[in-house]
């Protein structure tokens, strides 16, 4: 950090030149990275119904997946020729793609669930040939725009659902990027106490989002990356900006009070803030990299995305930042608004006389009542947690006005259901009697609502459709795939299809979900003990992070699941919430939990070091990091709350998560739980076994010289 400090005082000119230099190139060559990453991708390979796809396709060449569905409405009954005659041109236009492997008809297979109820509409199913995500949307476009002529057709299906939400995401950022920005600024001003200030975050965020958006552009020619990557990013990538700013620059600000500008007060802040920002920064990035233990393609972009964002914002924080400030000297409190200048003047008083400090002093003397209260209010709103329902993406989730939502609408209202959807059990036989014996034993199973007769999918391989009396996300769907799978069949039978997959899903998450854990909480151990050298406050910062994560899923239950809010948020509950998001949640919940603990706890231990009691020294770290992390709390909340604004309801409901498990933490887990607890303690907070005690004596990461911190009372800057 010393050697960081004497770099940006001493270059601050070159090193600001080669940071934006590498900027302008990394915007040039990630600017269109969204056009290079894959859609959403829940799959893992590994399951049953994964196994049970490439069997099929192997054998036919076909992905026996729905990929598409053309809802045409005829000018007269479909049995007529005019009707007829409508149907097999559409099926023409669809079938000339090149990555559409079959065009199915009621006429080519004499099906009447294919015709509605009133017997005046219809739909066509394409199967795409094996190609990838990316080239099923692609082709999903292009079958969109050679239909946009042709009246009375509407386009949806897996595929056109995949490519109208990956639209809409994108339309999302754009629309969330335009309001969090200026709220982002003005909010920053208030904050910061001044324009020069406020300006500083979004020059680091933007810095951090344009290097991240370059490095998935060289990961997407690695790997398929997901394109919903882009959303945690931005987000991420300004919170993690703002909270980065906040540290160094107000501890800046202290230190050129004491100082003024120049190389001590560059090398203080980075021995100290900039530290805390080093180890935010590594539980941070921690917590995220665990995601990539999880083969499903958006739980390991989400991943990959917010490490790679969480180190780039603080090498930018370290490097760059410091630069600026270097140059900037008492400029940096400049364009400072008189009421906001008033403000600093107000807050420039002992730490004892402080807001903070006195709530702080108020918890301590009843820190055993404060503490139980505040557990049970977390555990109280977490407990919605256990009636949790899952669901997965599916068109339902688009606008309205999207055409594959529309036509999702129309096949659940107007034909007989679930057709588009069938369970498909892939035969290692070739259809015969045999085949034909074992799917026809099937339609006394509790659930089906029909089997179709066994098709021919290629060598020695059959097909058979079973079709669930409800819906493919249902409870009673899911308990019928599990029966099938347990069915005695005299070949070998692998079940696949979408309620399959959502059953193999929720097995992956469960199963990889103790190796997560087991990494976010070794990360979050091993660097709170190299920052404190101690094992008490990393195992209580573990309990604190579960707590907030509870009280969060429980008011994302009460919010999403029960359908509160519907015309705030402008959403339509799905009685459920996606599969993946408590996941992602959980990743980064945990990892903006601890970097917030970090800088209150670097802040107590630097007052403990100068000499302060442990009372003393968790108010006096408590005062002078409580507007900081409050600040960072409302910014960071409302950086992703801006995704609320989103279209599409599991972008909803990572925006206001990720929002309410920040604002959680920032009051009532560092406002009362953190000191009481730290008060009930007392010494005990920074015991270690003796071996463990040595070894953060030889490599334990401290400050530098701690003499030249201040004293418990003396005036803050």
């Amino acid at each position: 950090m010393r050697r960081l400090a004497d770099l940006a005082h001493n270059r601050p000119r070159r090193v600001l030149l080669i940071a934006f230099a590498c900027a302008l190139v990394a915007a040039a060559l990630g600017g269109s990275v969204a056009e290079r990453l894959d859609p959403y991708g829940a799959e893992d390979p590994a399951t049953e119904s994964s196994r049970a796809v490439e069997r099929l396709e192997r054998a036919g060449g076909i992905d026996p997946h729905v990929g598409l569905v053309a809802l045409i409405e005829t000018p007269g009954p479909v049995a007529s020729s005019a009707g007829r005659a409508k149907v097999e041109q559409v099926a023409d236009l669809v079938a000339s793609d090149a990555a559409v492997g079959r065009v199915t008809t009621t006429f080519t297979t004499r099906d009447p669930a294919l015709v509605s109820k009133d017997g005046r509409s219809t739909y066509i199913v394409a199967n795409f040939a094996p190609v990838s995500d990316k080239e099923q949307q692609e082709a999903s476009e292009r079958v969109q725009e050679r239909l946009a002529g042709v009246e009375g057709v509407s386009l949806g299906g897996p595929g056109a659902a995949s490519a109208q939400i990956n639209e809409t995401v994108a339309e999302d950022l754009t629309r969330a990027e335009l309001i969090a920005f200026p709220a982002l600024f003005i909010l920053s001003l208030i904050f910061f106490r001044g324009a020069v200030a406020a300006l500083l975050p979004p020059l680091v965020g933007g810095l951090a989002i344009v290097g991240t958006f370059f490095a998935l552009r060289l990961a997407s020619e690695m790997g398929s990356i997901s394109v919903f990557a882009l959303n945690l990013t931005t987000g991420l990538g300004l919170g993690l900006a703002i909270d980065y700013s906040l540290f160094i620059v107000s501890r800046y600000r202290e230190e050129i009070a004491r100082t003024g500008p120049g190389r001590e007060a560059l090398r203080r802040t980075l021995a100290t803030a900039g530290r805390t920002v080093l180890f935010s920064s590594l539980t941070v990035s921690a917590a995220l990299a665990s995601l990539l233990v999880f083969p499903q393609r958006f739980l390991y972009s989400m991943g990959l995305g917010g490490m790679i964002v969480a180190l780039i914002a603080a090498a930018v924080a370290l490097l760059v930042l410091p630069a600026i400030l270097a140059l900037l000297g008492n400029r940096v409190n400049a364009l400072a608004p008189r009421r906001l200048q008033r403000a600093a003047e107000r807050e420039a008083a002992p730490d004892s006389a402080g807001a903070w400090y006195r709530l702080s002093r108020l918890v301590m003397r009843r820190p055993g009542r404060v503490a139980i209260v505040s557990g049970a209010v977390l555990i109280a709103l977490g407990t919605p947690f256990l009636g949790i329902r899952l669901t997965a993406v599916d068109a339902s989730v688009l606008p309205e006005e999207a055409s594959a939502r529309q036509v999702d609408t129309a096949l659940k209202r107007d034909f007989p259901p679930n057709h588009e959807q069938p369970i498909l059990l892939a035969v290692d036989a070739p259809a015969g009697v045999a085949v034909n014996d074992f799917a026809a034993g099937l339609r006394d199973t509790p659930g089906v609502a029909a089997v179709l007769p066994a098709e021919r999918a290629g060598s020695g391989t059959s097909l058979v459709r079973v079709v669930p009396d409800q819906g493919f996300l249902e409870e009673r769907s899911q308990s019928l795939v599990r029966e099938l799978r347990q069915a005695e069949a005299p070949f070998d039978v692998l079940v696949g299809g979408g309620t399959a997959e959502f059953v193999d899903q929720k097995s992956s998450l469960a199963s990889h979900l103790p190796l997560v854990f087991t990494i976010i909480a070794a990360a979050t151990i091993l660097v709170l003990f190299l920052m404190t050298g101690s094992i008490v406050l990393p195992i209580k910062a573990l309990v604190m992070n579960v707590l907030t994560l509870s009280a969060t899923f429980g008011l994302l239950v009460l919010i999403f699941q029960d359908g509160r809010f519907e015309g705030l948020l402008d959403y339509t509950s799905q009685g459920a919430l996606e599969s993946s998001q408590p996941v992602l949640l959980f990743a980064v919940a945990f990892g903006l939990s601890t970097d917030y603990g970090v800088f209150l706890l670097s802040r107590i231990k630097e007052a403990r070091d100068a000499g302060a009691s442990d009372s003393e020294a968790v108010a006096v770290g408590l005062e002078r990091t409580g507007r900081i992390v409050t600040a960072a709390a409302v910014l960071f909340a409302v950086a992703f709350g801006a995704f609320a604004t989103s279209q599409i309801i599991f972008i909803k409901e990572v925006g206001v998560g990720t929002a309410l498990a920040v604002l959680i933490d920032a009051s009532i887990i560092r406002a009362f739980l953190v000191p009481s607890l730290m008060e009930l303690l007392g010494s005990r907070n920074w015991w270690a076994p003796r071996p463990l005690a040595r070894l953060y004596e030889r490599f334990g990461l401290r400050e530098g010289d701690a003499r030249v911190a201040r004293a418990p009372g003396a005036v803050k800057a």
